[in-house]
């Protein structure tokens, strides 16, 4: 019996609108995914702790109060810190392209911005989980 992925949704920060990051997990979830969702207004340890725990495959952010440039990177240098290279962390919300390099080189393995198909995110989950 193959292991399903198992996916850590998370709002970090201040963020209170968790629509977008609700509707991609419940797509993950129909797709055979194990999803755990962490609900609102966590702080990046609170985030890695919880994957952690969790013993997940990828954590998937989701912001849109534009704290991005911080967020994202913090939670990739605590799950380095923590020896969680082999999670794959992705992002998504309102973020503007001119971020994204910055954040892919701060260990964000793919950024989605408004308007991604959740079978892109189904797709490029499934290709890169290790």
């Amino acid at each position: 019996m193959e292991k399903r992925i198992r996916v850590l949704v998370a709002k970090p920060g201040l963020d209170g609108h968790d629509r977008g990051a609700k509707v991609v997990a419940r797509a993950l979830r129909d797709a055979g995914f194990e999803v755990i969702y962490t609900g609102l207004r966590q702080t990046p340890e609170q985030i890695v702790e919880a994957a952690l725990q969790e013993d997940v495959n990828v954590i998937a952010l989701s912001l849109l109060s534009g704290a991005h440039n911080h967020l994202f990177p913090r939670i990739a240098e605590i799950c380095r810190q923590k020896d969680m290279s082999d999670v794959l962390i992705v992002g998504g919300g309102v973020i503007p392209d001119a971020d994204i390099p910055g954040l892919k080189a701060a260990g964000i393995a793919e950024v989605f911005t408004p308007g991604t198909t959740t079978s892109a995110i189904i797709e490029f989950i499934k290709t890169n989980v290790k």
